[in-house]
């Protein structure tokens, strides 16, 4: 499999948010992408290409020396392939080299795919947000990882 990654621009929307609709409860609407990717100077976003198509994306906001994960996904269909493993490794590097030092992230504290993923990258759980996430009240896992290499 030869995953190629590169910098997220307008034509990958559609894809992405057909997949963010797949992927979560609560999803950004395609305006969300729209916004980060030409209003916030912040935002640094990425897509994981499989054959040209669009297959992951990955985005973080980069604030001084933290980079800060603001969503991942891959398609149903190419889960289980390590492509959320080889996004986060990416935006690790992209951050690094965007002069952060350190990255944060939240996960809902029942995705064990998505907790043991970031245990694997090195992240360690932090704290508790107490019902994070509106659309079912549950609580977010705040996981940082103080050294990016």
């Amino acid at each position: 499999m030869n995953i190629e990654f590169e910098k997220m621009n307008a034509a990958h929307l559609t894809s992405v948010t057909a997949i963010e609709n797949s992927s979560f409860i609560t999803p950004w609407s395609y305006q969300s992408f729209v916004y980060e990717l030409s209003q916030n100077s912040f935002a640094y976003y990425i897509v994981a290409l499989l054959k040209n198509e669009v297959v992951g994306y990955a985005g973080m906001w980069i604030i001084l020396d933290e980079a800060h994960i603001t969503n991942v996904a891959v398609h149903p269909e190419h889960r289980g392939r390590k492509i959320g493993y080889a996004l986060m490794q990416q935006m690790l590097i992209r951050a690094a080299l965007r002069g952060a030092t350190k990255m944060t992230l939240e996960v809902r504290s029942t995705n064990e795919p998505a907790k043991k993923l970031y245990n694997l990258l090195g992240f360690k759980e932090s704290g508790i947000r107490k019902g994070y996430y509106e659309d079912t009240g549950e609580d977010a896992l705040i996981m940082w990882k103080e050294d990016l290499f």
